[in-house]
């Protein structure tokens, strides 16, 4: 136990950090005080008595890291990494300004952030990602991350729970911040401790239960923690919102409630008078080691050719890049004989985490393996991948290098019908900020598809078809992030086809039928959905008298047909659309293209109607 005299100098920086939360929240006119207060003990003895961090480079592999799932306690955040050090305490009032990296919930805008938190139930899968990677790195970092009662409540904190258990990730320490209320009210459990502690002991955590302002038993608590072993570890902190702030202390209606100014400078006052003037202890730093850089080598073999599904493609080549650079890892949602990332993890079962029916977490933790200097593959069928939409949102905003592969997109999956049959995810993934999509059509595009992901820095969808598909490149064919291919072309084109995937090899048969009867039209792959090249679909539809019409295996609204009419709406060519209007049933595959009018005698139908 530390010495008395470093428990008071801790309930100091406690005192400060309050203190800082409280100036900084009055002065942005808005934010979370109270439940900064809540945390403020925790946060001290977790900085400045466990936490093994280098100020000049948080981000280091041997460094310590915290996450902050409870991310509306940011002031309380960026007031720790100021008695750190790290932050100067002056920009403490600059909070929430619009010139300010000091926002309203943290972001990696700042560099002791790995990902952005906010989103409340996130942060426990992040930590889990966070701890994976420095096991793969073989560092003896911890991860400590702080969670709000309120957000337990939130199944991808026991999502992640579950899976930490199973993986033994010791080095994984949670904290709980049960403070017994939330926004509007008292949460789930108020105070219930003893649920608190049986349910995390039955999903196989080690538990302690504290009391969240006593110093002593926090500091305690947190040193065995760090300690154990074969298990993750959590601190259930019985704590009291707004503790310390005189007249808002543990009274509920103060959520996301800055103090008056006369308030504060009671709040601010009577906090000071409670300093024992101690010097803050000293942050405990790694022990340095020198980490390997990782070599990476040129690829080896070649992509596959023939007549292979994407999806079977995409395991190959992740093979075929895991073997070229050791930072490549994949994960997946018990679907892996299916997305064949399965053929990853028989090459690199150490680099291969297997995440269960959870995509929730498994973005998370991918987002966590990422902050890691890792490069995650994530796969699961692409409508799957859709439960996990605020992980990806916040992926995004983090700008967190993920890459994600869904499987069995669009009707051409065929019999299992449409709750398995992705035709939603290209408007998704269209809509995250700098997000990459990319749609592949045959073994040799899906390899590229892969390498492109990996060599791009941010969020990356690759879209794969279930179905076996003829061949269309040579092995050397050459793809760009933004770039398309013209396959068919010739200067009496009076459509210029645009699709990808499957509809790309209807296209085909479809400009082989036309042609027989004298019609020519212009097939164009669209293999990267997002960014478009504006300039190629813009001469190509200036090209074609009867303009451009996309064929897609998606529903209208946000897929290829809107990637084009978005890239020429404000020019005189015109834009004609084929999609999935409808929910559709179950049927064979090439039945269900044509039911749905995505198929080859559909396009045929529609370039003479367009004639």
């Amino acid at each position: 136990m530390p010495t008395d005299a470093r428990l008071l100098a801790l309930e100091d920086v406690a005192t400060q950090l309050r203190i800082d939360s409280v100036r900084a929240t009055t002065a942005a006119g808005s934010g979370h005080p109270t439940s900064c207060a809540s945390a403020a003990d925790l946060t001290a003895a977790v900085f400045f008595d466990a936490m093994r961090i280098d100020p000049d480079h948080p981000r280091d592999p041997v460094s310590d890291r915290f996450v902050l799932s409870k991310g509306h306690a940011a002031p309380l955040l960026y007031a720790a990494w100021a008695a750190v050090g790290l932050v100067d305490r002056h920009d403490l009032t600059q909070l929430r300004q619009i010139d300010s990296d000091l926002e309203g919930h943290p972001t990696p805008r700042l560099p002791f952030v790995d990902v952005a938190t906010g989103s409340l139930g996130q942060g426990l899968g992040v930590g889990l990602g966070l701890a994976l990677g420095a096991r793969l790195a073989r560092t003896d970092a911890r991860v400590f991350v702080l969670m709000g009662d309120g957000e337990v409540a939130e199944g991808s904190v026991w999502e992640a729970a579950a899976l930490a258990a199973h993986a033994k990730v010791d080095n994984l320490i949670g904290i709980v911040d049960v403070n017994g209320l939330g926004q509007s009210g008292p949460t789930m459990l108020d105070h219930d401790m003893r649920t608190y502690q049986r349910r995390f002991a039955a999903f196989g955590w080690r538990t302690v239960v504290i009391d969240g302002h006593d110093m002593a038993q926090i500091t305690t608590a947190v040193r065995r923690a760090t300690r154990g072993r074969g298990a993750p570890s959590v601190i259930l902190a019985r704590t009291v919102k707004g503790k310390g702030l005189i007249g808002v202390e543990g009274l509920p209606g103060w959520h996301g409630k800055a103090l008056p100014s006369d308030a504060a400078e009671k709040v601010v006052a009577e906090l000071e008078q409670r300093r024992h003037r101690l010097p803050a202890p000293p942050v405990r730093r790694p022990r340095r080691r020198s980490l390997a850089k990782p070599i990476v080598q040129p690829l080896a073999g070649d992509p596959l050719t023939g007549e292979i599904a994407t999806r079977e493609a995409y395991g190959h080549a992740l093979v075929r890049l895991g073997e070229a650079d050791p930072r490549v890892v994949a994960l997946d949602g018990d679907v892996k004989n299916s997305t064949f990332a399965e053929a990853f993890m028989q090459r690199f079962p150490e680099r291969f985490v297997e995440c269960f029916i959870a995509e929730q977490n498994m973005v998370s933790t991918a987002a966590g393996l990422a902050a890691q200097g890792f490069i995650p593959f994530a796969s699961s069928f692409a409508c799957f991948l859709e439960r996990a939409a605020d992980q990806i949102r916040m992926a995004g905003i983090s700008r967190s290098n993920v890459k994600l592969c869904g499987s069995h997109a669009g009707v051409s999956i065929g019999e299992d019908g449409p709750s398995q049959m992705a035709l939603e995810d290209l408007a998704f993934f269209r809509a995250i900020p700098e997000a990459v999509v990319l749609y592949p059509s045959d073994g040799v595009s899906t390899d590229a598809a892969v390498q492109l992901a990996a060599s791009r820095k941010g969020p990356v969808y690759i879209r794969t078809t279930r179905g076996k598909t003829p061949a269309i490149y040579p092995e050397d064919a050459a793809f760009t992030v933004g770039g398309l291919k013209v396959l068919r072309r010739s200067d009496r084109d009076r459509v210029a086809i645009v699709a990808a995937g499957i509809t790309l090899h209807e296209a085909l048969a479809a400009h082989d039928e036309l042609a027989g009867d004298g019609i020519a039209v212009r097939v164009i792959d669209l293999y990267c959905v997002k960014p478009v090249d504006v300039a190629a679909l813009l001469e190509a539809g200036r090209a074609c008298p009867q303009g451009v019409l996309t064929v897609e295996d998606h529903y209208m609204e946000g897929g290829i047909g809107a990637a084009v009419l978005e890239a020429l709406g404000d020019t005189e060519v015109r834009v004609h659309r084929l999609a999935v209007r409808e929910i559709p049933r179950s049927g064979p595959p090439k039945k269900l293209l044509e039911r749905y009018g995505i198929g080859r005698a559909a396009i045929v139908t529609k370039v003479r109607e367009l004639m």
